[in-house]
């Protein structure tokens, strides 16, 4: 059986493989870089049993981390209750699974977003472009040949939701809703239609100067928690795919054996 781990800077996600291409269950928690390895194990061991299983079912487990500080718990969570050495995804492993990294400085590029090139190169088609809606929204770009070959990098959504809310003192904390007009007629209806059609608009820019470099007719692939909210509202998003960073480690790991 197989474990991948997702460390997001908002969210951990474990999925547990049973052999099959799809979880048997996917399961989200809130990051916390000074949770220890047996938190993990005692949230984890409940969910386990759901399914007939133990931690210790285990044979691997494959992380992708963009949180250096949450590492070393993961790391001593495998290592005593499942006993075995995690994979840390990086760039020499994804380049070993066939993964054309051509940027300046491929090492810098976050774990997440190669893991997603390599799902969307598995799963669907390319020239592609990836938009996740993390901590911070980020572009990422795969052309005609399958390479990753850069993106952009915007404040997130909730990040920008609450800079309004600290940096002006009138005005209250909100989450995003998609409103029927543009021009809102109260402070808050104001702000619901700022961050949501703007955040609309910044997708669609993005994606039109993105398409122009990468040429052909780019597919375009949503994901992250908040990806659904913009479903049947922005027309370049061709998918919206929640797991994709869960698949892309899968395949990883399948090339990797």
């Amino acid at each position: 059986m197989l474990l991948v781990i997702d460390a997001g800077n908002t969210n951990l996600v474990f999925a547990l493989y049973g052999g099959g291409q799809e979880p048997l269950g996917s399961w989200r928690i809130r990051t916390d870089s000074a949770r220890s390895r047996d938190e993990y194990a005692s949230w984890l061991l409940p969910l386990f049993s759901q399914f007939g299983k133990q931690l210790t079912d285990v044979s691997d487990v494959i992380v992708s981390s963009v949180v250096p500080d949450a590492n070393h718990h993961l790391r001593g969570f495998a290592r005593q209750y499942i006993e075995v050495e995690p994979r840390f995804v990086d760039y020499d492993m994804v380049r070993r699974v066939g993964l054309e990294v051509n940027v300046d400085f491929p090492r810098e590029v976050g774990a997440d977003r190669l893991v997603n090139s390599v799902a969307v190169i598995s799963e669907y088609r390319y020239p592609a472009i990836v938009i996740d809606f993390g901590t911070a929204t980020t572009f990422d770009a795969i052309d005609a040949s399958g390479s990753y070959v850069g993106g952009a990098i915007c404040p997130g959504i909730n990040l920008s939701l609450k800079a309004l809310h600290q940096g002006a003192a009138m005005l209250p904390r909100i989450s995003i809703q998609r409103t029927e007009r543009a021009i809102g007629r109260r402070t808050i209806e104001a702000m619901q239609s700022g961050v949501f059609w703007g955040y609309a608009g910044l997708i669609e820019g993005m994606v039109s100067r993105m398409s122009s470099e990468l040429g052909g007719n780019p597919f375009v692939i949503a994901t992250g928690g908040l990806a659904p909210v913009f479903e049947g509202e922005v027309a370049s998003i061709g998918a919206i795919d929640r797991n994709l960073t869960i698949k892309g480690l899968y395949h990883i790991y399948q090339r990797c054996k």
